[in-house]
């Protein structure tokens, strides 16, 4: 653990073991801390802040900047151990870092525009200043599925703002978070700024960022159910809360649109990262007059995908993250196929060539999915393709929108008047117009619903770890 500037044991000294998921092989270990050593990274942060938060914001900005700088040197190494440690492809890593990186050098320039302003009175000898100010302490939890950039798209704004932070990264993907670590302190900056605790079980960890208060922001990247119960927890100290959450997001195939042009964007995002994303398409509404060409070139794509090792040459799909997993979605895939889902490819655990000591699923596509199958209704966080014909085109945005998440919707069609009506008539934070790609770290990042409160990146990311302060000031 990283705990104010130096890599230190747990309390108790225990260590769990960091498993490679394309193998099943033991890549290190990492200490297991607990509630003691949280409250030690607190306590860390809390004396840091005076001396941070005092620090310009273009000193803060340099460090950043440095920090920029040695990220995008170690691309190549730290997409490897991304690749080995969480199992995306190579390719797919090396992006993830630039992504990371792009984050730091964002909110890096963002810091340096940090403003106050000056506020009317209705008074002569009165005058208002109104300045923005660091919250404090923060205690960050971040995912598995980008153990790189959720780590700089929380850290990156945070530092900027002259918050200091104790992060707890997955229990999957330590090694990675111990690795951006690196690449912060070498950047410069101070010890106690950033402080990391690493737990087999993050549970007592929550416990105590949830209730100490010293900690006056919490900002958490997972499902919705932890995330319900960390903002619930938090709310007993107050804490400012931000949570990015699980998404179930619609792809609305229109009439107008070019069915194959969609299905090859649609196979692009659906099977990144394995399906493993939180704005990854789970129901795929596509017009009856276009299903046919649609799933024929979605089939097609998802045939040529080659499933294995990241390391492996040609590989476009890992594996999942652990057995509980590919269990999931196992179970999701029999519920669809019992209740009449077609299966044109994939649908099975993949074992063969080596595969059956990692988690791999083969990257399906269902058809004629309907509400009454789980896949429907729940996330699946994995690579399967759901599709849904519909008839009505009045009705398609109804049911896009029924479901209690909101994070991330997509909409393909050659109508600028309904790309327009879809994306103000959709409850989603985040819409893709003929783009699979629609994030950026200059952008906000967020969902409505049942997929959190808050967003990450752009002007509103910065905002999120400052406190608004107001001087009334009398002239007389």
């Amino acid at each position: 653990m990283f705990i104010n500037g130096e890599w230190t044991d747990a309390s108790t000294s225990a260590h769990f073991d960091v498993i490679n998921p394309a193998t099943g092989e033991v890549i290190g270990s990492m200490p297991d801390g607990n509630g003691t050593d949280a409250e030690a990274a607190i306590a860390a942060a809390d004396a840091a802040f005076a001396d941070w938060s005092a620090t310009t914001a273009f000193k803060r900005a340099d460090m950043l900047m440095d920090a920029w700088r040695i990220m995008n040197d170690r691309a190549a190494e730290l997409a490897e151990l991304m690749v080995t440690e969480q199992g995306k492809p190579l390719k797919a890593a090396r992006f993830e870092v630039g992504y990371a990186a792009d984050f730091i050098r964002w909110f890096a320039e963002e810091g340096r525009r940090l403003s106050g302003e000056w506020l009317p009175s209705g008074r002569p000898d009165q005058r208002f200043l109104s300045v923005r100010q660091p919250v404090g302490v923060v205690a960050a939890v971040t995912p598995w599925n980008y153990p790189i950039s959720m780590l700089t798209r929380k850290m990156a704004p945070a530092l900027a703002a002259g918050c200091t932070m104790v992060l707890k990264p997955a229990e999957a993907t330590p090694l990675c978070a111990k690795a951006t670590f690196d690449v912060f302190t070498e950047a410069g900056i101070p010890p106690g700024v950033i402080n990391m605790v690493t737990a087999a079980d993050p549970r007592p960890i929550g416990e105590v960022f949830t209730s100490d208060p010293r900690v006056r922001k919490l900002t958490f990247t997972g499902s919705t159910a932890v995330g319900r119960t960390l903002a619930a927890a938090a709310g007993g100290s107050l804490q400012r809360v931000s949570v990015e959450l699980g998404g179930h997001a619609p792809f609305i195939v229109f009439p107008d649109a070019d069915p194959e042009n969609a299905a090859k964007g649609a196979a692009a995002l659906k099977f990144l990262n394995a399906g493993q994303a939180c704005i990854s398409p789970n129901r795929l509404y596509v017009h009856r007059d276009a299903a046919d060409a649609f799933i024929n070139m979605l089939t097609k794509r998802v045939s040529g995908l080659v499933t294995g090792n990241g390391m492996d040459d040609g590989v476009g799909l890992g594996p999942l993250v652990n057995n509980a997993a590919v269990e999931k979605v196992s179970a999701q895939v029999e519920d669809a196929r019992a209740k009449g889902a077609g299966v044109p490819i994939g649908g099975q655990r993949l074992t063969e060539n080596g595969l059956d000591h990692g988690f791999f699923y083969a990257p399906t596509v269902l058809t004629d999915v309907t509400p009454e199958m789980t896949v429907y209704r729940e996330e699946t966080f994995g690579p399967v393709a759901p599709v849904v014909v519909y008839d009505d085109v009045d009705q398609v945005i109804e049911l896009a929108n029924d479901t209690h998440y909101g994070l991330a919707a997509y909409v393909y069609t050659d109508s600028m008047k309904t790309a327009i009506k879809a994306f103000e008539a959709l409850r989603f934070g985040i819409i893709g117009i003929n783009d699979v790609n629609p994030t950026s770290a200059s952008v906000p990042f967020g969902g409505m619903k049942d997929s959190g409160l808050g967003r990450e990146g752009g002007h509103e990311g910065l905002d999120e770890y400052l406190e608004t302060k107001v001087a009334g000031i009398s002239l007389r």
